[in-house]
């Protein structure tokens, strides 16, 4: 009898219980699987307009969110030309993949020199920017590192930062970090797994 009602009160227990959430398949990334990471969740800046720009808002696509700046010599336009091959490579599907650029020197990268260099790589590109505080904001939701590097001639600086993106699926999950300088193969591997549900 004691049996009974410890079983009993155990199924209870279990239909009482939290129901689980949606669960996201397991797939065999090339990049490194963030699935789940508790931060870089919120974005909110501006584009070239003016308009304020959120991650919501591209719900139904897949996401890449890459942090750079114009002055850049190698990384980000490396990064750009990258994505924008990636983009030609996927033909019809590219217009399910929304590349955004969010710069991390508010002070000389301003909303129109964004929208003249970021669409240069690809029409589809959208440049983002924000304040000095919005954007320490959005390096602190993403735990970026950012340094700035005087110029040794005096006068300019570069910025060292995190050369990597972030990658979110349709639903507006991260999943993804594409570390930098490894070519589109693994790139288009994983976006085309996101693209199809995985």
């Amino acid at each position: 009898m004691r049996l009974i009602f410890v079983m009993l009160l155990s199924l209870l227990l279990i239909s009482c219980g939290d129901k689980p959430g949606p669960s996201i398949p397991k797939v065999a990334f090339a990049n490194t699987d963030i699935t789940g990471l508790n931060y870089a969740k919120e974005l909110a800046l501006q584009d070239a307009t003016g308009k304020l720009r959120t991650l919501a808002e591209f719900k139904g696509k897949v996401v890449l969110v890459f942090f750079g700046f114009t002055h850049c010599p190698d990384v980000c336009p490396t990064t750009l030309s990258e994505m924008a091959g990636v983009m030609q490579t996927l033909g019809a599907d590219a217009q399910r993949l929304q590349v955004l650029f969010v710069t991390v020197d508010p002070e000389r990268d301003t909303p129109e020199l964004l929208g003249r260099y970021v669409p240069a790589f690809h029409p589809s590109f959208i440049g983002l920017s924000g304040d000095k505080a919005q954007t320490a904001a959005v390096i602190s939701e993403f735990k970026l590192f950012v340094e700035k590097v005087p110029s040794k001639t005096g006068g300019s600086y570069t910025i060292d930062h995190t050369a990597g993106s972030y990658v979110f699926d349709p639903e507006g999950r991260i999943r993804l970090f594409i570390r930098h300088g490894q070519g589109p193969e693994p790139i288009l591997w994983d976006i085309r797994a996101l693209l199809s549900g995985s």
